[in-house]
């Protein structure tokens, strides 16, 4: 039986430690699937279709990825493609409190799907898509931190609204 596993967020933009989970993730799982849940209590700065392009952009390279999207139950995601896992990065200890109530009931909802947290590199432990947009927003120098097609979108995006 094949392991597949689901990695969800927002992905507002996709940041190298985004990449950094996918990547390692794909190395364990036979199949990750990036999904793209549309948080309706966010107001994100690039659409569902823009965050799914750049996704597919930065992880081409990742023959057993795919990317999706998904309004709903993440549990229910998992089950429609299959998925025996899910996959949450974790940056800091204050990430955990969080991620242990999502995954306790994930597995109130169902029980057969693990969730596998991986502990982000330590370069990335201080970064968020958040923190990202604001440095992007102010023209500070952001290409260590995204991929530079994600960089470019960004930088795009700030000047179109200067």
């Amino acid at each position: 039986m094949a392991s597949i596993a689901v990695c969800p967020g927002s992905f507002d933009p996709i940041t190298n430690g985004h990449l950094d989970i996918i990547t390692r993730g794909a190395k364990v799982f036979d199949q990750v699937y990036v999904v793209l849940l549309n948080n309706s209590s966010k107001n994100p700065l690039f659409s569902v279709e823009e965050r799914i392009e750049l996704i597919k952009m930065v992880t081409k390279s990742l023959p057993n990825v795919n990317v999706d999207s998904f309004q709903g139950l993440l549990v229910d995601y998992a089950e429609a493609v299959r998925a025996n896992a899910i996959i949450r990065g974790l940056r800091a200890v204050s990430d955990f409190e969080y991620e242990m109530q999502i995954t306790s009931m994930n597995r109130v909802l169902n029980e057969d799907i693990e969730t596998f947290f991986i502990m982000t590199n330590n370069q990335y432990s201080f970064l968020s898509s958040s923190i990202v947009k604001e440095v992007a927003k102010y023209g500070g120098n952001i290409s260590e931190l995204v991929p530079p097609e994600v960089e470019r979108a960004l930088n795009g995006k700030y000047v179109k609204k200067a």
